[in-house]
């Protein structure tokens, strides 16, 4: 199984919340855009200058992504994919968000992708409008 993994997804099993991916780690592929380590050190920077963490808490979460990123396909942040990510979606998205789709879609073109993961219920709405499998949100109902 190859999957695109959202920021969303690896800060869920770093923290261990609630409501995990249950299909982590079992892919054959994971693919991510590197954009996704930035989020990620921001989210822990964040958390230790709110006091939410301490120092070694810091250290160890920071080791812990680096060795998660290193077991990812990485799609690089090229001219190519933020023109794509700048164009136009069926949903509203934001600027992460569409550099995460439109990283996806890059994937897509060269390999299968079998599942996108994601806690992001509007990134999720998002990936099903364009064609995505999507673990890890429910959809949302139409009104």
């Amino acid at each position: 199984m190859n999957v695109y993994v959202d920021t969303s997804v690896v800060l869920r099993v770093l923290f261990r919340e609630r409501g995990r991916i249950v299909e982590w780690g079992k892919w054959k592929k994971a693919f991510v855009n590197r954009i996704w380590l930035t989020e990620a050190m921001r989210v822990i920077e964040r958390l230790r200058l709110q006091g939410a963490i301490d120092d070694a808490d810091r250290a160890s979460l920071q080791s812990d992504i680096r060795i998660i990123h290193d077991s990812f396909h990485v799609v690089p942040l090229t001219e190519g994919l933020l023109e794509q990510a700048e164009g136009s979606f069926p949903t509203v998205i934001g600027t992460l968000d569409a550099i995460h789709l439109a990283s996806a879609d890059l994937v897509r073109r060269r390999e299968k992708i079998d599942v996108f993961l994601t806690h992001d219920k509007r990134l999720g709405t998002a990936a099903r409008s364009l064609g995505f499998a999507v673990k890890g949100t429910k959809p949302q109902p139409s009104r």
